[in-house]
């Protein structure tokens, strides 16, 4: 199975580092001089680590296969994944944006929407639910606003607070998921 552990950000320097926005909870183990990362687009990679550095707050890789800043620059956007079957099922300290694309999202036995992608914050998590008129909602991925994960079931069960989803959305009234209109 494919894990996702990084994008890939802007050139650092000359000599082919990129600055990434780290997306593992494991960076020390992530990222070490010998990984091996599957890239997307898949014509990018395979990416080989031979430097892992902290610049303040922001990672800074060094790649066998890049040794120039231009190209460095045609990795921006690029995802980095590596290969695991450590997965273990059984972890309920959190979850795999591949779990949750794709489930609904409810507020009681209502759906208002399923689970486009998980925006991974330095504070907090954010769930992007696209609702059914195609507008995308930012939720706190938080346990009292998203109570519940149920991955056999496919749902997300979501307790947002009053005004929620019109303040997260681009048209504002009109989309509060507990009205009857």
């Amino acid at each position: 199975m494919q894990l996702q552990v990084a994008r890939i950000g802007k050139p650092h320097g000359i000599r082919g580092e990129v600055t990434v926005q780290v997306l593992t909870d494991a960076p020390g183990d992530r990222f070490v001089p010998g990984t091996e990362f599957v890239v997307e687009p898949a014509s990018a990679g395979p990416l080989t680590v031979i430097s892992a550095r902290w610049n303040k707050d922001i990672l800074l890789l060094g790649f066998e296969e890049i040794e120039t800043r231009n190209e460095a620059e045609t990795l921006r956007g690029a995802k980095l994944f590596i290969e695991t079957e450590e997965l273990d099922e059984d972890n309920d300290e959190g979850w795999y944006e591949h779990e949750l694309v794709g489930l609904e999202a409810r507020v009681g036995s209502r759906v208002v929407g399923k689970v486009a992608a998980l925006n991974t914050m330095p504070v907090q998590d954010l769930l992007v639910v696209t609702t059914p008129d195609g507008e995308e909602i930012l939720i706190p991925f938080v346990e009292q606003i998203v109570p519940e994960v149920n991955i056999e079931e496919g749902f997300v069960l979501l307790t947002p607070p009053d005004g929620l989803f019109e303040l997260n959305s681009d048209q504002g009234a009109g989309t509060d998921p507990e009205s009857n209109a």
